[in-house]
């Protein structure tokens, strides 16, 4: 099948949609398929083989000169190669390049208002490089924020168009008024022009249906799936003491502040020992000073000597990372649609201590890798980490329970094999190679 797929550039850190995009492209160029990976914004960042485009659409730089400098929505393509370069977007985003949605709103309206906006410069740019490359048989866009690309996209592949969806309500609810309410009006105006969404878990495809008005049957759940070369439980060293981790974005709503106060509770009103919080992740600069704040309570608490911040992980220092711990948890106080984390830290057979919301309870019930707790209390999250710290044959059979759940149901063969089902079902192919309506016939 030849597929073309684009991701969005994460502006320089490690995302979790952006590394999903690209594992699942690589994993079905294994398999034989021909997969175009198209970065959108900036350069992809993941830590494994990179199998993207060398070429970016979209460019950061540009799409924010043509919103709010009129005289380059009419620049020369010659010129925009310039600052649509990789090698500056990637010093960009080290400078002044923003994804927070606070700063956005404007910019996503015009997006999502496509040949209306004012990036329909960077629209004919895609088309005409698209048109001149051979046809695909299925187009998949990475998140609803591009969703009116797939009416112009259908319009001149000729093709079917799926859009994923991975968490993009965070971004959307960060918009202030009347921007969120004008995106979501525009997203749900083109639900129309896709013919079918993924969804990367079953909670976010029932959140979607009525966030934004997606009927339920074209709503296909594609489950992710972690690469899981390197991955495997690595015996602790005696004497090491107990290890919670931490591993995601540094930022509120994930919750590290939640789980360092767990921590203080655990250690100060409870009866555990000495231990270490570990915490690593992308730090991005408005969320410096919520990172200083937390170390200067721990340091203020008595506890500063046991948390550790490591900072940005490549591919084998996240390993390493997570096979250092004892339990994981990120406790954030929104419903998460992924936890893609959970996936790796079980693939080290680390359990997990989350929130009942999201797509947690989905994960756990996958894999009995964890336990889930009510939300928003530290001292049920304290409860269950401590049960794994009393309980260390607990630990082990959970850890163990990990590592069967995760290679069973969240390997990346695993997602491309759902999401060739769901590239199949739009083209009207069943697995016998028959039209749907001759095997109804059959029947």
């Amino acid at each position: 099948m030849k597929i073309l797929a684009f991701s969005a550039g994460p502006a320089g850190m490690y995302c979790g949609s952006c590394i999903r995009d690209n594992a699942l492209a690589a994993e079905l160029l294994r398999q034989g398929h021909d997969v175009t990976l198209i970065p959108l914004y900036t350069p992809t960042l993941t830590d494994e083989d990179n199998v993207s485009q060398h070429r970016i659409f979209f460019g950061g730089i540009s799409v924010y000169l043509e919103q709010y400098v009129p005289l380059f929505r009419h620049t020369p393509g010659l010129l925009d190669r310039l600052w649509d370069s990789p090698w500056l977007l990637n010093l960009m985003t080290k400078l002044a390049i923003s994804n927070n949605p606070g700063q956005l709103g404007a910019m996503t309206v015009s997006m999502l208002r496509g040949a209306n906006g004012y990036q329909n410069k960077e629209i004919q740019k895609l088309l005409g490089w698209l048109g001149a490359q051979p046809k695909p048989d299925v187009v998949n866009l990475p998140y609803s924020l591009l969703i009116n690309l797939a009416a112009p996209l259908k319009e001149l592949l000729g093709c079917p168009v799926t859009c994923t969806l991975q968490g993009e309500d965070i971004f959307l609810d960060g918009l202030e008024d009347p921007f969120r309410s004008e995106s979501l009006e525009l997203i749900r105006s083109h639900v129309g022009d896709v013919d079918a969404f993924i969804a990367v878990s079953q909670y976010y495809a029932d959140f979607n249906r009525d966030y934004l008005g997606i009927p339920k049957e074209k709503i296909h759940v594609v489950p992710l799936g972690i690469n899981l070369e390197g991955y495997g439980k690595k015996e602790k060293r005696e004497h090491q003491p107990f290890t919670v981790g931490y591993f995601a974005r540094i930022t509120p709503e994930k919750g590290l502040h939640t789980l360092c106060e767990t921590y203080r509770d655990m250690r100060l009103k409870h009866d555990l020992p000495r231990s270490r919080l570990e915490a690593a992740g992308y730090l991005a600069p408005e969320h410096k000073d919520y990172l200083k704040r937390i170390q200067r309570n721990m340091h203020e608490w008595g506890l500063g000597g046991e948390f550790h911040y490591r900072g940005v992980l490549n591919r084998e220092e996240k390993i390493r990372f997570l096979q250092n711990l004892d339990v994981i948890s990120a406790p954030g106080s929104y419903a998460e649609p992924k936890g893609l984390y959970l996936l790796e830290a079980m693939a080290c057979g680390v359990p997990f201590v989350q929130p009942r919301h999201g797509a947690f309870p989905e994960i756990c019930e996958k894999t009995g890798g964890g336990l889930l707790v009510e939300p928003n209390s530290r001292e049920a999250l304290a409860e269950g980490i401590l049960s794994l710290w009393k309980d260390p044959s607990l630990r082990d059979e959970l850890g163990r329970n990990g590592i069967k759940g995760v290679r069973e149901n969240f390997c990346v063969r695993c997602e491309a094999s759902r999401a060739l089902e769901v590239y199949n079902r739009v083209l009207g192919i069943t697995q016998t190679g028959k039209e749907p309506a001759a095997v109804a016939n059959q029947a």
